[in-house]
C-alpha cells in the first residue's frame, strides 16, 4: 500500500475513533437536561455513562476476535453500523430505560471500533511508521475533551437529541467510504466462536459493574457489606476465574490468555489498568478548583482546558518518538510527567497558576500513557492473526481501571470529609499509582529488542 493510501485509511480510522470518543464527552453538558425531561435521580442518570463503559468492555474482546476472524472491514463496518443503531434507538425513545438500551448498543459498537482500528494500523503500516499513526489515533482523545463539552453545549441549544442525531451521518459517511478506502481481508475457514468465554465475560463485567456502581462514596467500607455490593463484586471474582480456566483450554478463545506467556504483555496489560485509574480523575479536577480556588462551576471546567490540549498536542508527538527511541524510554518519561503532575496538583492547587501547570503537566503524561505506546507493544508482541484481539486487551483493561477509579477517588475523597483534604487525599493516591506504572515501564523492552520482536512477524 503506497503512503497517500495509508494516510486515507489512517483519517478514516481517526474519524471513526473521533465518534466513538466524542460520544463519552459529549454528553456531559447533556446530563441535568435528560435527568429533567425524564425525571429520573442522580444515581439512575449515572448509568447513562456506566452503561456505556460496561458494554464498551463486553464489546471490545467480541467484535476484536471477530475482525481477527471475519476481516477488519466488514466488523469494523459493522461497530460503526451498530454505534448508529444505538444513537438512533436513543434519539427516538421516549423511555429512559430505552435511553440505557441505545447506550448499551452504542458501548457495545466503540467497543470494537478502537482495537479493530489499532489492529488495521498494524494490517496496512510498516513497523518503522506505526509509532506515528498509533499517535494521531490516539490525539483523538485530546480532541474529543476539548470538542466534546463544547459541541454538546451547542446543540443543547436545539434539543439534548442532538447529541446523538449528529452520530448518523458521521457513521454513514464512514460505512460508504469503508468500501473504497479500507483494504478487505479474507475470513478465515474452520473456527469455532467461543460461545462460553463469551457469556462469561459478559457476566464477569455486567456484575463488576453493577457492585461498583452501588458502592456508597460516602460512607465506602459500610456499603461494602452491603447485599448491593459485596455479592456482585465476589459473582465477578467467580466469573473471573472462569474466565481465566475455560480460556486456557479454549480451542479459539474470545480472550486470548495465551498472549500473558509475554513479559511484555503482562505489563503492558497492568500498565492499562493504571491508565485508566489516571484518565477518571480528570473528571474530578473542575470540583478541586471549586474547593482549591473558589471558583463558580462554569469557571472551573476551563481550568481543564490546557490539560487536555496538553494532551491533544503531545499524542501525535510522542508517536514519532515512539518510532525514533522505542516504548520503554518514552513510557519512563510519560508516567514521570504524570506522577510529577498530581503530585504538585494534590500539595500546590491552592495557586491558580500553578493548578494550570500542574493540568499542563498531566496533559503531557497523560498524552503518553493514554495515546501509542501501549498499542504500539502490543502490535509488536501479538501474532498478524491475533493484532485485533490483543489491542483488546489494553482497552478492556483501561476500561477496567476507569470504572473501578471513580469509585476509589470518590471513597478517598468521601473518607477525608470531602473539601480540599479529600481531593488532595485522591490526587496523591493516583500520583503513587503513576509511580508503580513507571517502575513497570522500566522492566519494557529496549528499542532494539522491540525492533526484533517486529521482525519476526
Amino acid at each position: 500500500m503506497d503512503r497517500q493510501h495509508r494516510n486515507r485509511v489512517l483519517a478514516l480510522l481517526f474519524i471513526g475513533v473521533f465518534m466513538g470518543s466524542l460520544d463519552i464527552g459529549i454528553v456531559g453538558p447533556a446530563l441535568p437536561a435528560i435527568q429533567s425531561f425524564f425525571g429520573v435521580d442522580e444515581r439512575l442518570i449515572s448509568w447513562i455513562f456506566s452503561i456505556y463503559i460496561l458494554f464498551f468492555m463486553i464489546g471490545t474482546p467480541i467484535m476484536a476476535k471477530l475482525s481477527d476472524i471475519y476481516g477488519r472491514r466488514t466488523i469494523y463496518v459493522l461497530d460503526v453500523a451498530i454505534f448508529a443503531l444505538g444513537s438512533i434507538m436513543v434519539v427516538l425513545t421516549s423511555s429512559f430505560w430505552m435511553i440505557l438500551l441505545g447506550r448499551a448498543i452504542q458501548g457495545f459498537g466503540a467497543g470494537g471500533i478502537f482495537p479493530v482500528a489499532s489492529a488495521f494500523i498494524g494490517d496496512t503500516f510498516p513497523p518503522e511508521k506505526r509509532g506515528g499513526a498509533l499517535g494521531i489515533i490516539g490525539s483523538v482523545w485530546g480532541l474529543s475533551g476539548i470538542l466534546g463539552p463544547v459541541i454538546g453545549a451547542l446543540l443543547l441549544n436545539y434539543a439534548w437529541q442532538w447529541l446523538f442525531i449528529i452520530n448518523l451521518p458521521i457513521a454513514a459517511l464512514i460505512i460508504t467510504l469503508s468500501y473504497f478506502i479500507l483494504p478487505s481481508t479474507k475470513r478465515l475457514k474452520k473456527v469455532r466462536f467461543d460461545w462460553t468465554g463469551t457469556i462469561l465475560l459478559a457476566l464477569l463485567v455486567t456484575f463488576l459493574a453493577l457492585g461498583v456502581n452501588q458502592i456508597d462514596t460516602t460512607n465506602f467500607l459500610a456499603s461494602l457489606s452491603s447485599l448491593m455490593v459485596w455479592p456482585f463484586l465476589v459473582l465477578a471474582v467467580v466469573f473471573l476465574l472462569l474466565l481465566v480456566k475455560t480460556e486456557r483450554k479454549a480451542i479459539d478463545p474470545v480472550v486470548q490468555i495465551g498472549l500473558y506467556r509475554s513479559r511484555e504483555v503482562k505489563l503492558a496489560t497492568s500498565i492499562a489498568i493504571g491508565t485508566g485509574l489516571s484518565q477518571i480523575a480528570i473528571v474530578f479536577m473542575p470540583a478541586l478548583a471549586v474547593a482549591a480556588l473558589s471558583l463558580s462551576t462554569s469557571q472551573a471546567s476551563l481550568m481543564v482546558i490546557p490539560m487536555v490540549l496538553a494532551l491533544g498536542i503531545s499524542a501525535p508527538v510522542v508517536g514519532q518518538l515512539l518510532d525514533r527511541y522505542g516504548t520503554r524510554i518514552v513510557m519512563m518519561g510519560g508516567t514521570l510527567l504524570l506522577a510529577a503532575g498530581l503530585f504538585l496538583l494534590s500539595n500546590l492547587a491552592t495557586s491558580f497558576y500553578l493548578f494550570l501547570i500542574s493540568g499542563i503537566i498531566i496533559g503531557l503524561g497523560l498524552g503518553t500513557v493514554l495515546g501509542s505506546p501501549l498499542r504500539y507493544i502490543m502490535l509488536s508482541e501479538t501474532p498478524a492473526a491475533q493484532r485485533a484481539s490483543g489491542q483488546a486487551l489494553i482497552n478492556f483493561n483501561s476500561s477496567a481501571g476507569q470504572l473501578v477509579g471513580g469509585t476509589l477517588i470518590g471513597a478517598v475523597i468521601a473518607s477525608q470529609g470531602g473539601g480540599l483534604v479529600g481531593y488532595s487525599s485522591a490526587y496523591l493516591l493516583i500520583a503513587g499509582i503513576a509511580l508503580v506504572m513507571f517502575l513497570l515501564t522500566i522492566n519494557l523492552k529496549k528499542r532494539k529488542e522491540q525492533l526484533a520482536s517486529m521482525q519476526e512477524e
